[in-house]
């Protein structure tokens, strides 16, 4: 079992920049995957970021050239550096890892992240 804990998020005027993290613990052995994903009021849970275990990462174009999402194994966490937020980047951010055996995704609760114009 995997357990993921979300931090950092908050109110941050429009053109500003937050750093969210995740931390993961329990069987770090079985993630393969981690990725951070976003809900908007009234929208559905979209994909934002994602990086895989060496090293190869994947941004939506939404976010792209403005999001970095980053992996540290030494303490089992990944975050999510956010630069030039915009309101339209309100939202509630989840993190996700893809573990295998059993192949499963988790999930943490979220973090509030408001941009405010």
């Amino acid at each position: 079992q995997v357990q993921l804990v979300e931090s950092g998020g908050g109110l941050v005027q429009a053109g500003g920049s937050l750093t969210l993290s995740c931390a993961a613990s329990g069987s770090i052995s079985i993630i393969r995957d981690m990725r951070w994903y976003r809900q908007a009021p009234g929208n559905q849970r979209e994909f934002v970021a994602s990086v895989a275990r060496f090293g190869t990462t994947n941004y939506a174009d939404s976010v792209k050239g403005r999001f970095t999402i980053s992996r540290d194994y030494a303490k089992n966490t990944v975050d999510l550096q956010m630069n030039s937020l915009t309101p339209e980047d309100t939202a509630v951010y989840y993190c996700n890892a893809h573990a295998i055996l059993p192949s499963i995704d988790y999930w943490g609760q979220g973090t509030q992240v408001t941009v405010s114009s």
